[in-house]
């Protein structure tokens, strides 16, 4: 069985906020890589107009999502509601219950898989 969990998440750069975004990108980058080794991909993109950011996640299993959590909410939850707004937010694979339940204040989406394959 699949333990894997990911995500995207969409979020718009708060309007005088924009500054300060790149700093909190650059750090919020070099802590999960340095300190996350569940965390299989973590790659921010920005609209061409710089006012809409997607974050893809992806994790090996719902532990390493919890530990990220933990550090998020630790390190950079206040900082990045200040500068993001969630709009949209589609969680694939096969979350633990824990998870789904850290996460529900985003009231997110979540899609089952019909098919495919992951390498």
């Amino acid at each position: 069985m699949a333990t894997g969990v990911a995500w995207m998440l969409e979020l718009s750069i708060q309007e005088g906020k924009e500054d300060a975004f790149p700093a909190l990108v650059e750090e919020m980058v070099a802590a999960t890589q340095e300190t996350e080794p569940g965390t299989l991909d973590y790659q921010w993109s920005t609209s061409a107009d710089e006012t809409v950011c997607h974050i893809f996640e992806r994790y090996t299993d719902s532990d390493a999502v919890m530990a990220h959590l933990g550090n998020f909410g630790e390190k950079f939850a206040g900082r990045f509601m200040e500068i993001l707004t969630p709009t949209r937010f589609v969680i694939y694979g096969s979350p633990s219950q824990e998870v789904k339940d850290a996460l529900s204040a985003f009231n997110p989406t979540y899609m089952h898989s019909a098919g495919g394959f992951s390498r």
